[in-house]
């Protein structure tokens, strides 16, 4: 009978780990469930006369990440349970067993204990703030004291699913320029470190002056020879200062705001600013979040320091009696066809509807001006890498040239 590790959680929810034999694992989890044990993890225990100390560490479940597909897939499946019915204890069971990370399994496992002794689904969420966030748990909150928890998790689903899709075409759509990027780097790391150092050899023993641009083409290939060590670390130095002065307050307000100011990557990246901020604060208003509340959790997920101080500054404003309107549109970033139509909403009483317009329309648009931006960067690339290939090309063939009407 085979050996199994294992980890769960007794009645209190304490952690408890051990290895017991088994038929299968089938097999072991009916038992320690009939001894109160909720299994959370398992894996091959030691073989017979092997010491606990000697198996293979599980290291995944130490840098394990749970990612925003993983929420999005849970909070799909616990919408359509609690929708069809079954009681929330039942249906979060239901979902620990069908996830698959160890990691989330044991959080999902807690929110189950902690629901099924009588805490609420939202304060159960608040107890693990780094894997559900302000949005989860106070839609969730809102969506149990209006009794309407189906609707408001259907919606947290579609929410998740909206960002985790807009998430994977920007990273697929970047995903071949990065690679030609880095091919191309290998290619002229590969020709200045160790085809032009054989080829330059010929016109130094030659003693010819060389001209300028074949000077500066073996200068720049001895430093990448003989100092590569010095620019791996003036690299990572480089690298670590601006992480370090980005992590202060004036840095990464500084950051940001030039950010926003780059060449045709600023205006995209306000463009995913507005598509966040009006779908986040659509989805809130539309599950029963009053607006400040909203507008203080809508604020975090924006990622950009600037416009984080204009919804800030808005936000008091509102609380102060203003519409929502006017400071978006006295700041000067948010676009003026964006703060016409939170106007248009807010005269007409839909304002969860018009945000939820305006996200749609910028989520689109953010899908084209990804593909156009991926569409033109690599005729771009290529005509880079054409270009340097020829510089290298030219400095090499000048002096052969002139070799040749030396000898002649």
């Amino acid at each position: 009978m085979p050996a199994f590790e294992y980890s769960g959680l007794d009645k209190s929810g304490k952690e408890v780990k051990g290895v017991r034999d088994a038929d299968n694992e089938r097999a072991l989890r009916a038992a320690l469930k009939r001894d109160g044990i909720f299994l959370t993890r398992v894996g091959k225990g030691p073989k017979k006369g092997q010491s606990l100390l000697s198996t293979e560490v599980d290291l995944g479940r130490y840098f394990e990440r749970i990612t925003p597909s993983d929420i999005s897939i849970f909070t799909r499946q616990l919408a359509t349970l609690v929708r069809a019915g079954i009681p929330l204890v039942d249906a979060i069971s239901a979902t620990v067993d069908q996830t698959e990370k160890p990691k989330l399994r044991k959080i999902l496992a807690k929110i189950r204990q902690d629901v099924s002794e009588g805490m609420s689904l939202a304060q159960a969420l608040t107890q693990h703030p780094d894997t559900f966030g302000a949005i989860f748990s106070n839609m969730v909150r809102a969506g149990e004291a209006s009794g309407t928890l189906d609707q408001v998790l259907i919606r947290l689903a579609e929410f998740t699913e909206a960002a985790v899709k807009l998430r994977q075409k920007i990273q697929s759509a970047m995903m071949y320029p990065v690679i030609m990027v880095g091919i191309g780097g290998l290619i002229l790391t590969g020709l200045f470190v160790y085809v032009i150092p054989q080829i330059t050899q010929i016109f130094e023993d030659s003693g010819q002056e060389l001209p300028f641009i074949t000077r500066l083409l073996i200068g720049f290939s001895h430093i990448l020879r003989d100092y590569w060590w010095l620019a791996i670390l003036l690299t990572i130095g480089g690298v670590y200062g601006f992480r370090k002065w980005k992590k202060t307050d004036k840095g990464r307000y500084s950051w940001d705001r030039r950010r926003l100011s780059f060449p045709v990557f600023g205006k995209l990246g306000l463009m995913i600013g507005v598509s966040r901020f009006t779908k986040t604060l659509s989805t809130l208003l539309r599950s029963g979040v009053p607006l400040l509340t909203a507008l203080d959790i809508t604020k975090n997920v924006l990622e950009n320091e600037v416009l984080m101080e204009v919804v800030d500054a808005a936000r008091g404003a509102v609380k102060e009696g203003a519409s929502l309107a006017d400071p978006l549109k006295q700041s000067g970033r948010f676009p003026p066809i964006v703060t016409h139509m939170i106007a248009i909403g807010e005269r007409s009483g839909a304002l969860e509807d018009m945000l939820n317009v305006v996200a749609e329309a910028y989520e689109t648009e953010v899908e084209n001006r990804v593909a156009s931006l991926t569409s033109l960067l690599e005729p771009l690339m290529i005509v880079g890498m054409g270009v340097t290939i020829a510089i290298i090309v030219f400095a090499v063939l000048m002096p052969i040239l002139q070799l040749n009407e030396f000898v002649q």
